[in-house]
């Protein structure tokens, strides 16, 4: 990914309006940054997700992004990794990150994702 400038790789649920919505108040975030990330829809690319060695059920499930040396991250991980990529969000990365934090939030993200999905009859289980 070198050449092109693409430094992450985001795995995202294109038909979930609300991670539309994230998706879009990053890139005006991150400004210029923003050509640093790549944003992947995984509606219908279950085979790609597979390819690449993620779950195509975890991905709709959690947030997943690729590093630039092919480091696959999920869930809070995934979301730290993006925010550290913009001065404004980087105290909230260091705060999700905090070791007693980030259990909780991730129990609350999971929650929150359970419930969409399920409100949506797109409840992978």
């Amino acid at each position: 990914m070198g050449d092109n400038g693409i430094q992450l790789t985001v795995y995202f649920d294109g038909a979930c309006p609300r991670c539309v919505k994230d998706r879009d108040n990053y890139l005006k975030l991150a400004g210029s940054k923003a050509k640093q990330v790549y944003w992947f829809d995984i509606t219908g690319q279950e085979q790609v997700l597979l390819a690449l060695g993620i779950d195509p059920i975890k991905a709709l499930t959690e947030l997943h992004v690729k590093t630039s040396d092919g480091c696959i991250l999920a869930e809070l991980d995934a979301y730290i990794e993006l925010m550290l990529r913009v001065s404004l969000l980087r105290p909230l990365a260091y705060l999700i990150g905090l070791p007693l934090l980030k259990p909780m939030l991730a129990r609350y993200y999971h929650y929150l994702v359970t419930r969409r999905l399920k409100r949506t009859g797109r409840w992978p289980h």
